[in-house]
């Protein structure tokens, strides 16, 4: 028999439960509690005024009438009441009643009222006999100097007509407004919970392993519109990472296994063949020098995984690159000396930018090794910067055979090896970790033909206490 009520308690709680359903209701809550404000406003400024209004006449006529008292005697006091129950002004209206010290009524159209519930002095409501009917009025009563009673009223007769046409009016629109409230709040409802339906079914279906979906952006933009945006951005961050964690597990698959197979097989043919203890040597050194090689490749890929992760962002500071690009071109200028290679630098102003100083300084190694290992003996490599108000590049030139035009996006990836320089020492990592290095710093670098040879451009923020002096 309890099982309904249960049912219906458990299916209130998830109600309450939901964000959308407590912003629903606080906002049905805060409509409601408006109009209540509202109707106590124009209740108090509408038979609040006019009831204040009878009480201060009231008290004006009784002292115009006490004074009349004083000054005219009773003939005086009995002619001005007499006018104004015979001047057609609120006569319909009117309460005045004059008594003598024993009680005995001298005048007025006030016949029956509650004598001894009535403090002197004082404004109260009563229900009295006025000009021969009962009726609701406002009296105050009064002693004379003589010991005599003067009491006047209004009756409320017209005021409760307009309190209860008041009460009418704001009975049937609080009415009105709490069914818009209620029908406000339940679309409220309906649609936040329409929209995260969208967010949930779009997560259901990604969590199921189909990363390509995305959440609908509907116009016009809002909030929702906005975390959509944010949501599709990041999911398309993770495909990118995701595409790149495979691309990595098959270039390793592929390009790995062949140098690990060769380290394998040169050990394996040492011992099988009894060699010397000096040819089990020379087998030992080779193998642990393609092993180093290995570990560098696993060293690079680590540095371009913890780039794309953005954990080194957090110790960003200004870097000076002026001195850096002079250090890196100084430490490669002996290599590019044994291979009749010019290597020059051309600085502009002193450019800073915030970032890590050590995956700089790896991305601009890489870039001028790169070009050292491919432009070919006798060639040029010049490095210049070229800096504006909001960010700095650093172009590495070089007049060599260059990199076809089509193929500039392919070599940022990783492991990826033109054809022609598969005999060149190298992993097809060095690129891919001057991108990730550029990415980590809200930069970008692009390959350019140089027309001959060709030009990568690392494009870097500016620190931002630089643009601020530049700007000052």
């Amino acid at each position: 028999m309890n099982l309904p009520a249960d049912r219906h308690l458990s299916y209130t709680r998830r109600l309450l439960g939901t964000v959308t359903a407590r912003m629903a209701l606080g906002y049905g809550l805060l409509t409601i509690g408006t109009l209540a404000l509202i109707s106590m406003v124009f209740y108090f400024g509408t038979v609040g005024v006019l009831s204040r209004g009878i009480d201060a006449k009231l008290r004006t006529v009784s002292n115009h009438l006490m004074a009349e008292s004083a000054s005219g005697g009773w003939e005086g006091l009995r002619q001005q009441i007499q006018e104004l129950l015979t001047d057609g002004i609120d006569t319909d209206s009117e309460v005045y009643l004059v008594e003598a010290a024993n009680g005995t009524r001298i005048l007025g159209n006030l016949y029956d009222w509650p004598r001894a519930t009535t403090p002197l002095n004082r404004l109260v409501t009563r229900v009295v006999t006025r000009a021969g009917h009962r009726s609701v009025s406002r009296l105050l009563a009064r002693r004379l100097p003589d010991g005599a009673l003067l009491v006047v009223g209004r009756d409320l007769q017209d005021i409760r007509d307009i309190e209860e046409l008041v009460w009418s009016a704001l009975g049937t629109g609080g009415a009105f407004a709490v069914q818009l409230a209620i029908g406000g709040a339940f679309l409220f409802r309906r649609q936040v919970e329409r929209r995260v339906w969208v967010i949930r079914q779009t997560a259901k279906q990604i969590e199921a392993g189909d990363l390509s979906k995305r959440i609908p952006v509907p116009e016009p933009e809002d909030e929702f519109s906005r975390l959509s945006h944010d949501i599709n951005d990041m999911l398309d961050r993770i495909q990118h990472l995701m595409d790149g964690v495979t691309h990595v597990s098959d270039a390793i698959a592929h390009d790995l296994r062949t140098p690990l197979g060769r380290v394998r097989g040169r050990l394996d043919d040492a011992l099988r063949r009894g060699r010397s203890p000096a040819q089990l040597a020379d087998a030992a050194r080779s193998a642990i020098t393609s092993i180093d090689e290995l570990i560098m490749v696993f060293d690079k890929l680590l540095r371009i995984a913890e780039a794309e992760s953005g954990t080194r962002r957090q110790s960003f500071a200004p870097v000076a690159l002026g001195p850096l690009i002079t250090d890196i071109v100084e430490l490669y200028d002996a290599v590019a000396e044994t291979k009749g290679i010019t290597l020059t630098a051309d600085i502009d102003a002193a450019p800073t930018a915030l970032g890590d100083r050590d995956l700089l300084a790896g991305a601009l190694a890489n870039l001028i090794d790169n070009a050292l290992k491919y432009a070919g003996d006798g060639a040029t490599v010049r490095l210049t910067t070229i800096g504006d108000q909001d960010q700095v590049s650093i172009l590495v030139r070089d007049d060599g055979p260059g990199i076809p035009a089509g193929k500039h996006q392919a070599v940022l990836e990783r492991f990826y090896r033109l054809d022609e320089s598969r005999h060149a020492p190298g992993n097809g990592l060095g690129l891919s970790l001057v991108a990730a290095v550029a990415s980590l710093h809200r930069g970008s670098l692009t390959l350019e033909d140089a027309c001959p040879g060709l030009l990568a451009r690392l494009v870097l923020p500016r620190s931002p206490e630089e643009s601020f002096q530049t700007i000052s």
